[in-house]
């Protein structure tokens, strides 16, 4: 069972496999009906406090941010911190255990945001997840769909928010 299929997989299952069978239970790349999305266009410099205000006007608790990269997740982190929120970033130059506490910490609401790059799209479990912010757009659509993937699950409703700056209308 797996929510991706690639092509490497595709093709080793039939060279190895006889007769194999795939089920599908979706489209490919295909988002929730139960998800949301909203788009708010803003300069980049601008994205930071965007963020934090619609944190705090719609008082908005666990919600998942995507970053392109670490050095991003890093500092949107920081300056989350340094604005009074409580957040927590995910990455690989963070530990196993550093990311499993981040989480664990971000599931017992005991932080509010979780800053990440796409590492943690595929792959995490987090229950009843109301948001997911794309601070920074995927390089793939492909990528969208595992980031807001993460909420909107098992029937529930989910939140996709994306703030996008000119210099993302490309992607």
């Amino acid at each position: 069972f797996s929510a991706t299929f690639p092509d490497e997989v595709k093709r080793l299952s039939e060279q190895l496999l006889k007769n194999p069978i795939r089920i599908e239970v979706a489209r490919p790349n295909a988002t929730a009906d139960t998800v949301t999305h909203t788009i708010h266009r803003c300069e980049e410099a601008q994205k930071r406090r965007l963020l934090t205000h619609l944190v705090r006007s719609r008082e908005l608790r666990q919600v998942l941010v995507f970053t392109r990269t670490r050095l991003s997740a890093r500092r949107l982190a920081r300056y989350l911190q340094e604005e009074g929120l409580s957040a927590a970033e995910i990455h690989s130059d963070k530990t196993q255990a550093e990311r499993m506490q981040a989480l664990a910490d971000f599931k017992a609401n005991a932080i509010t945001l979780l800053v990440a790059t796409d590492i943690a799209a595929r792959g995490l479990d987090i229950t009843q997840l109301p948001h997911v912010i794309n601070f920074e757009l995927p390089q793939s659509a492909e990528d969208y769909v595992h980031r807001i993937g993460r909420t909107g699950r098992a029937g529930q409703s989910g939140e996709a928010i994306s703030l996008v700056s000119p210099e993302e209308d490309e992607m």
